[in-house]
């Protein structure tokens, strides 16, 4: 009796090994790593994990070359000047963006520091150049801002093809501190028109300018994302969210052509003090390229609040023939940004809680035709941006959900199936124990749990393993990895501010 004892805690370690593999593994999946991160805290940035380094330059000559369709990530320390090179046709608009991330975690920026964005000719002419400066938000967070070569009608600089030079400039005040910033840079082009006289050639001089009604349905969740990347997808609507101090949220809103939008932003209120604070909040909204469009900023003294960001007209070609950043930025449909900013100093006199966060959105008007022959890229909105702004799926979630939430599935049903196997051990055992055989007891335990141990990616090969403490297991029918992953264990996959932003020239 004793002896048989023993073999029935043989085997539970075996099956508890199993099952708490099988449940590490599950843990595995679902902790996977996602972005790379500019820090951690509050005000962590969300890059693109596409983005390829690359190494600004003081002297123009020896640029790195960027490619179309392209994001980078670099940096720049203060009182910066980087060249980045561009090889342009005589036919195509570029853009260039930068996206200036600091340091958080109390690092001090001052009313003018920020970063002056440029695009120049092989000769040293500014083709077109905007900054973007934290103004009298003065806290660290994301700020964009972006440059344009633009083929004009009758232009005469620019126009060429050849190289040219995008350059970078960073001002930092001697009070602010002196850490690099990460810089997160991308480099379009915009598809051509359909005929040269398709569209206007001057911007409009009337626009709706009157505020809609307030959406309709109520308030729902919507968590914001860490980063241009990952912002979360929102359309017409009242859109809750909570919000810490020193933290950046990022939305995004599809805006097709001769489509307006209207945004609104609360902050909730707090029993922890009445302290008033100036430039609390921080709101910017960003064109598709990531160029500025629009910002804002609220105070706060611990009760509801509420700010609106000026109105912007429908989007339209013609928009960029406007001198004014807040009209010309509107220049082509795509997914618009919206970045969210509660100052550190917030925490200072109402705690680190986080404060409730109320969007409000409104698209307004008739999508129109797109003006562009071929594929529009991100200067167009489809139907499948359209179902993720209803759902709320960010632009970096579809295939890691997808292939995440596979594996967790597989990982749920491998610790299903070494539970059902390990009770029908413990039958074979009583069975065993009363014909007085304990070795043929620990070998069917070998068998089958081996079996789950292999199948669940345990083992040395997908759908078998061998069995611990017995004979080689012949496997249950192994759940493989997913999502284009490899399975855990050895198994192998099968599919698996904001800134005021700078005037561009007239005519940009």
């Amino acid at each position: 009796m004793k002896r048989q004892r023993n073999g029935g805690r043989a085997v539970l370690t075996v099956i508890a090994a199993a099952i708490a593999g099988t449940v590490a593994a599950t843990c595995v999946v679902t902790a996977l790593p996602g972005h790379a991160y500019a820090a951690d805290g509050p005000g962590s940035y969300t890059f693109d994990p596409a983005a390829e380094p690359i190494k600004g330059t003081e002297i123009n000559s020896d640029a790195a070359s960027m490619k179309s369709g392209a994001v980078y990530r670099s940096s720049i320390g203060p009182g910066g000047k980087l060249y980045y090179r561009l090889d342009l046709d005589d036919a195509t608009d570029a853009y260039v963006s930068a996206v200036a991330v600091p340091k958080g975690g109390g690092g001090k920026v001052a009313y003018g520091d920020g970063i002056t964005v440029s695009v120049k000719d092989g000769k040293g002419l500014r083709c077109d150049s905007q900054d973007a400066r934290f103004g009298s938000a003065e806290f660290p967070r994301p700020i964009a801002a972006y440059a344009a070569r633009l083929i004009e009608k009758d232009g005469s600089s620019c126009q060429q093809a050849g190289t040219y030079n995008v350059l970078i400039e960073r001002e930092t005040k001697p009070t602010s501190s002196n850490e690099e910033w990460d810089l997160e840079l991308r480099y379009e082009t915009e598809p051509g028109l359909k005929s040269a006289g398709s569209v206007p050639t001057q911007a409009p001089e009337n626009w709706p300018s009157a505020s809609p009604p307030p959406p309709t349905g109520g308030q729902q969740r919507r968590a914001g994302g860490t980063g241009y990347h990952d912002a979360t997808s929102l359309e017409t609507g009242e859109w809750r969210d909570d919000i810490e101090p020193g933290r950046t949220l990022f939305y995004r809103v599809p805006v097709d052509w001769g489509q307006q939008l209207f945004v609104t932003a609360d902050l909730g209120s707090s029993t922890v003090s009445t302290k008033y604070i100036g430039n609390a909040l921080a709101v910017a909204l960003d064109n598709p390229a990531h160029g500025h469009v629009d910002g804002t900023t609220l105070s706060y003294s611990g009760e509801p609040t509420s700010a609106a960001l000026d109105p912007v007209p429908p989007v339209a070609y013609e928009n960029r023939f406007d001198a004014g950043n807040g009209v010309s930025a509107m220049r082509f449909a795509g997914w618009y940004y919206l970045s969210v900013t509660l100052s550190p100093q917030v925490g200072q006199s109402y705690g680190g809680k986080a404060l409730p966060l109320v969007l409000r959105v409104s698209v307004e008007g008739k999508a129109k035709p797109t003006p562009y022959q071929g594929a529009a890229g991100i200067f167009g909105v489809s139907q499948g941006d359209r179902d993720m702004a209803r759902t709320g799926r960010s632009g970096g979630s579809p295939a890691a959900e997808s292939g995440t939430m596979r594996m967790v599935a597989a990982g749920g049903i491998g610790t299903g199936a070494v539970l059902v196997l390990g009770l029908g051990v413990w039958t074979l055992l009583a069975r065993r124990r009363a014909a007085g055989s304990e070795g043929a007891g620990q070998e069917a335990a070998g068998h089958m749990v081996g079996g789950v141990a292999g199948g669940m990616g345990a083992g040395p090969g997908p759908g078998g393993g061998s069995g611990v403490g017995g004979t080689p297991g012949p496997g249950v029918g192994g759940v493989p990895g997913a999502g284009g992953m490899p399975g855990v264990g050895g198994t192998s996959g099968v599919g698996g501010t904001s800134g005021v932003g700078g005037q561009p020239p007239p005519g940009r």
